[in-house]
Parts: C-alpha cells; sequence; structure tokens
C-alpha cells in the first residue's frame, strides 16, 4: 500500500483524494492529514482514516482537535512548522501537495528534501518557485506529478515519447462564467456570479482564479518548470466543454490529446498510481451525448490576467512570487466585496510594475517579495477602497 501525507485534506481537492482513497482501500492507507482553518472537518477524517498525525496550521484550533481526538491513537499538532516536519516521517512514500497559497511552499521543499515524491495540486509551488523546486528534485532523485488536469494531460500525452521533440503544448480553459461576457459587464460581476463555474468543483480561491483567467496564467508558469518549455512553446485555448484537457503539438506535426469528463479524481488517481493505470468506477464520456466540441482564442485585452502571467514568466527572477501574492490579496479582497472584479487586474498589474527585480531569487527573497508584495497591495487597496 502506498502511504499518503494530504496535505490541505478538507479542501477541495483533499476530499476528492480521499474519496480516491476509498474507492481503493488496498492501494492507499492514510498516515497524515493536515488542515488550515477547518477543525471540524479535520477531527471528522481523522476519525475515518485514523492517521498517524494530523496537523491543524491555525493554532488557535489545537485544543480544540486535540480534546476531540483525546480517544485515539492520533497524534495532535498545529502551525505550518508542523507540517514541514511531519511530511518527513518514515512512514510516509507520497505527498499530496494540495494546500492553497503561497503557504505550501516550505512543506513540498521539506518533503522533496525527505526523499518524498510529491503530487503537486498547489499552483504556487512551481509557479513562485520553480528553477529553486526543479533543482531540488533533480538532486534528492524524487517525481513531482501533477494533479492539475491539464498538466496531468500533458504528461500522459508525453507518455512513450522520451527523445521526441516537442513542437509545443496547448492548455485548455473552459473560459469560466464569464466567456461572453463583455469587458463592460465585467466590471459589475459579484463573487457569487464569480463562484458559479459552469464545469468545474473548486475551492473558492481557485474558482475566482478561474473567472479571471489567472488560474490559466498559474498553469502556463507551471507548464514551463513541468515540461521545459519556453513562454512561446505554451499555448492557451478556450474549450468550453472542458472533455479535452490539454493538447501536445510534436514537431512532425502529430498532435496529441488527452479526453475525460471534467472530474478531478481522473488527474488524482492518475497522479497517486502513476506511471500504472487503476480501474475506477467513475462516469466514463459517450461520444454520442456529445454534439461538439468548440475551440475559442482567448481575449487576453478582456482577461488581462493571462496577459500578466505570461510577462511573468517571459521576465522571470521573483516576478511570479509578486504576481501570485497579490493575485492572493486581490482575491480576498474581491470575495469579501472589498474591490471590483476588475479591479483585481488593476492592483495585480500595479504591484508588478513597481516590483523591485530580482534575477535568481534565493528562498528567502522569494518570502521576502511574497511579505513585501502583500504589503504594498494592502496600502495601494486602502487608496481605492
Amino acid at each position: 500500500m502506498k502511504r499518503l501525507a494530504i496535505l490541505g485534506s478538507t479542501g477541495s481537492i483533499g476530499t476528492q483524494t480521499l474519496d480516491v482513497i476509498d474507492s481503493h482501500p488496498d492501494k492507499f492507507s492514510v498516515e497524515v492529514l493536515t488542515a488550515y482553518n477547518n477543525v471540524d472537518q479535520l477531527a471528522i477524517q481523522a476519525r475515518k482514516y485514523i492517521p498517524n498525525t494530523v496537523v491543524i496550521v491555525n493554532e488557535t484550533h489545537y485544543k480544540i482537535l486535540k480534546d476531540r481526538l483525546s480517544d485515539l491513537p492520533v497524534k495532535v499538532f498545529a502551525g505550518i512548522e508542523a507540517v514541514e516536519q511531519v511530511v518527513g516521517h518514515g512512514d510516509v512514500d507520497m505527498v499530496v501537495a494540495a494546500m492553497v497559497g503561497f503557504t505550501g511552499l516550505r512543506p513540498v521543499i521539506k518533503a522533496i528534501e525527505a526523499g518524498k515524491d510529491i503530487a503537486l495540486a498547489n499552483k504556487e509551488t512551481l509557479v513562485v518557485a520553480g528553477q529553486i523546486i526543479n533543482a531540488l528534485v533533480d538532486t534528492h532523485k524524487v517525481r513531482i506529478i501533477p494533479v492539475d488536469s491539464e498538466h496531468s494531460a500533458i504528461l500522459q500525452c508525453l507518455a512513450g515519447e522520451t527523445g521526441n521533440p516537442v513542437e509545443k503544448i496547448t492548455l485548455t480553459a473552459s473560459g469560466g462564467p464569464f466567456r461572453q461576457y463583455s469587458t463592460e459587464q465585467l466590471y459589475g460581476v459579484k463573487p457569487l456570479q464569480a463562484l458559479k463555474h459552469p464545469n468545474w468543483q473548486m475551492g473558492n480561491k481557485i474558482t475566482i482564479d478561474s473567472a479571471s483567467m489567472m488560474n490559466k496564467g498559474l498553469e502556463v508558469i507551471e507548464a514551463k518548470w513541468f515540461f521545459d518549455l519556453r513562454a512561446d512553446q505554451i499555448e492557451v485555448i478556450i474549450h468550453p466543454q472542458s472533455v479535452i484537457h490539454s493538447f501536445v503539438h510534436f514537431a512532425d506535426g502529430s498532435i496529441k490529446a488527452q479526453l475525460g469528463l471534467p472530474d478531478m479524481r481522473l488527474p488524482i488517481v492518475y497522479a497517486l498510481c502513476y506511471p500504472d493505470r487503476v480501474h475506477t468506477d467513475l462516469p466514463r464520456f459517450d461520444f454520442k451525448q456529445c454534439n461538439t466540441l468548440t475551440f475559442e482564442e482567448v481575449d487576453t485585452k478582456k482577461f488581462r490576467n493571462l496577459a500578466l502571467a505570461y510577462k511573468a514568466l517571459e521576465k522571470g527572477g521573483n516576478l511570479p512570487c509578486a504576481m501570485n501574492a497579490v493575485n492572493e490579496v486581490a482575491v480576498e479582497a474581491f470575495l469579501k466585496e472589498q474591490i471590483g472584479f476588475m479591479q483585481m487586474t488593476d492592483l495585480i498589474e500595479s504591484i508588478m510594475v513597481n516590483t523591485p527585480f530580482i534575477d535568481r531569487p534565493c528562498i528567502e527573497e522569494l518570502e521576502e517579495t511574497d511579505s513585501l508584495s502583500r504589503i504594498v497591495a494592502g496600502e495601494y487597496m486602502k487608496k481605492i477602497i
């Protein structure tokens, strides 16, 4: 059995990972569960799976969790440093990195240094520190396997193609709930509208990122580090049905695509079992029920976040880190209705333009960039609220 540590077990990817585990109890065991704030659900999960260790990042919930699990043989810890420590335990074979945001970076680094394979759902890890992460992966001889449906699709298309030159890849995007909105309409968008994704069930932060196309921008930067590509080799196209999850274009003109229903359990089970495939009872795509598959060009004048992500990728250094930090601040402010939908992009662009550039930042410099960008973004918002 593969022994798993699930970081962010109460979130969308975490709960769907546990659903996959429930369907394959002979293949996986749960050794570590962590959550940031959801102590109630974490306690329920701990009672069901009886892991070796649970960690609640928000330390104010420690006593509540400790008391609720006092009758179980489960170790209980609190704080982000505890997460960084438990990922290295000898009873863990693979770490499912599903924490949302920059906070998930350090635990992934610690897991790699401990020799653990990573099923990566935390976009920020490679967006912020791709060069550092890839160097650590090479040093410690571990595997980092994508959980995102788009990058999972690329990985599947590349299976058996070792040594064959890739011309480019195409990442598909659903277009989100506002694909057909005008720029004027986007100025009036409210959080509840943005949280209604047409195809995918995701957490709030990722759903807002999808609506603003920042999610796709982050995936473009991830793809550079996952597959060693240049910015001009990574294309994005709108595919409203979310059936084709991405394409790989080869030097001879051939194109391979990976298809499936929009269900995150598919790339999750592929990542957990990679490179093997296992039988699942998940719903199957039926071509007879599909009348059409369509594609559209992305309007980067309307969805400027994607254009900003390409700029961050092309310049590199600490700029993707700054972009990511401000985006996290912007999404939180939008969800609280402190700023408008289009103001998120204005905020991100303003901070990116004024970020002190570092060409090859170390992890401490990235953490400083993240912290400073959030402070400056907060000051900027005081002027526009």
